[in-house]
């Protein structure tokens, strides 16, 4: 039954985990089952033809794939990573992981060898599904991952890889799951490492259960008759695999696959249209990039498009105005971490969507914004967003790691043990959490402390400005000074006279102590493979 208004979704919510689950067995071989030939994956190749593989395929494909894993030495808690683009492989993969019992280690295939190499070292992965890309990059690696027994490429064998069709070819269909717990490891992800070297996050079998009510929240109670859902996030990050594949195949929504060596906003109107798209998960840089296309409605045939989300970072007022007058559409904004993810969620059908608010917090989840010692912010003071544990979406432990995860809590010994995020934000008196910006981010000038978010917004409505990033600037006299760095839109050209109408424009529409002081114009701003802007960068650079 789909609830009316938020307040019915809270009070009649419980958790429902159960002892024993398995992710695969609940993404795909229970549909399998059911309903053979219902279509889960559109992998559309770059000529726009689409392969459509059905619940069924996908339960014998990772049946067979399980079975040659296992013939090969892996067992249950062994690390396997997944190097490859969106595609049916990688579904596939992550699902003969799950049936082994054993740990799937998602890697975006724009890592760099030393990328690859603190993963797959750190995390002791012992066999890696991935391409020819992949496997070029591997090689240089080998030596100095002695417990990477096997390499298995999509594209054949060579270079010390086996062929994935060799290994499959005389395997068996049948493979009966192991009978995992909810909290035994099901996958482990690294953080974005916006901060400080990225961590592994190792997260049960249950995380997808987590996960369920904030989907519900960001997509309009999913599903609906004609919902299909997109992302161009990469299925190697917690939003493309945990807030879009997984609970999409849950709810026996097909989901589209399309390669992109990177995100076209033009094409990513026309795939939407071309595919009927229903149900869109649009990171926030993504969204300003879209902003770009003009009069997408008139051009595109957006019909089916009935629900669009975002998290990952801040989004801001002017990209969900944006959406409001260009699609029609209201963003449902989330928030989460790698470690625990999707605690706050806007919804739209329940009237929860606020410009500048990234939602409430999710049936289930007990978030709050705290003060350092753990207790409770006051209404509207900035403080830390926090999770209170125990909660189904939250880690099991950092890998190999145990005094950060000790780190990550704190408890006043009143109100609760909190998982902090290192995010800061304050919460309404109407309980909608706006997020102010990573604890390293927040700007102090001239005793003020500064959100990023708010200047990149503003900096977002001058008409010139495409992507815009805020940092602080060490300053002998103000403690630091706003700088932007910003990318601009085509048709304009980066000048002095530019830089001061830019400052003058924040200037006059936040406050004195908030505009930039300092302007650097860009081609691009360094990104994580999440799309999240790497202020640390910035920072070294200003």
């Amino acid at each position: 039954m789909i609830p009316t208004s938020y307040e019915g979704f809270v009070s009649g919510f419980r958790w429902r985990i159960p002892e024993r689950y398995n992710i695969a067995v609940d993404v795909c071989d229970r549909w399998a089952a059911a309903d053979p030939t219902r279509p889960a994956i559109l992998d559309v190749d770059p000529a726009g033809r689409v392969e459509t593989w059905s619940y069924a395929a996908l339960a014998e494909a990772s049946n067979r794939l399980a079975n040659g894993l296992r013939a090969h030495g892996v067992r249950a808690g062994d690390r396997v990573a997944v190097l490859l683009p969106q595609s049916p492989a990688v579904v596939v993969a992550h699902l003969a992981i799950y049936k082994l019992g054993a740990v799937a280690l998602p890697l975006a295939v724009v890592f760099g060898p030393e990328g690859l190499l603190h993963r797959l070292s750190d995390a002791g992965a012992t066999a890696v599904v991935t391409h020819a890309g992949g496997v070029a990059k591997l090689a240089t690696l080998r030596d100095a991952l002695p417990g990477l027994a096997l390499v298995i490429s999509t594209d054949g064998a060579g270079d010390g890889a086996l062929g994935y069709a060799d290994l499959v070819g005389t395997a068996s269909a049948d493979f009966a799951p192991v009978d995992t717990r909810a909290d035994d490891p099901a996958l482990m992800i690294y953080t974005s490492g916006t901060t400080g070297p990225p961590k592994g996050a190792l997260h049960g079998h249950r995380v997808l259960l987590g996960h369920l009510p904030g989907f519900s929240m960001m997509h309009d109670f999913m599903p609906k008759p004609g919902d299909r859902m997109w992302t161009p996030a990469d299925w190697a990050w917690a939003g493309g695999l945990l807030n879009a594949l997984l609970p999409s195949l849950h709810h026996g929504v097909a989901v589209v696959a399309r390669k992109a060596e990177k995100f076209d906003p033009e094409e990513a109107f026309r795939l939407m249209a071309d595919l009927a798209v229903a149900n869109a998960f649009v990171p926030p840089t993504a969204l300003r990039m879209l902003r770009i296309v003009e009069e997408p409605r008139r051009r595109f045939d957006l019909r089916a498009l009935r629900t669009l989300a975002s998290a990952g970072e801040m989004l801001g007022p002017e990209t969900f105005h944006w959406a409001e007058q260009a699609l029609g559409l209201t963003i449902n904004e989330a928030y989460g971490q790698t470690e625990c993810n999707l605690v706050l969620a806007s919804c739209a059908a329940l009237g929860v969507a606020r410009a500048g608010s990234t939602g409430r917090p999710v049936p289930g989840h007990r978030v709050a914004v705290i003060r350092p010692d753990g207790s409770p912010a006051a209404v509207d003071e900035t403080g830390q967003i926090a999770v209170a544990r125990p909660d189904p979406v939250m880690f099991l432990r950092y890998w190999n790691d145990p005094e950060a995860t000790e780190r990550k809590f704190v408890s006043d010994g009143v109100s609760g043990d909190w998982m902090t995020t290192g995010d800061q934000g304050r919460m309404d008196a109407d309980g909608y959490v706006h997020f102010v910006g990573r604890d390293d981010d927040v700007i102090t000038s001239s005793g003020y402390r500064i959100g990023p978010g708010e200047v990149e917004d503003c900096l977002l409505r001058h008409p010139a400005v495409a992507l815009a990033a805020a940092v602080g600037k060490p300053d002998p006299v103000r403690t630091e000074i706003v700088k932007a760095f910003l990318v601009l839109r085509p048709g304009h050209a980066a000048s002095d006279a530019l830089a001061a109408e830019i400052q003058a424009f924040v200037r006059t529409r936040l406050s004195a102590h908030e505009y930039p002081r300092e302007i650097a114009f860009r081609t691009s701003l360094p990104l994580t493979t999440t799309g999240k802007i790497i202020r640390r960068v910035l920072r070294d650079e200003a």
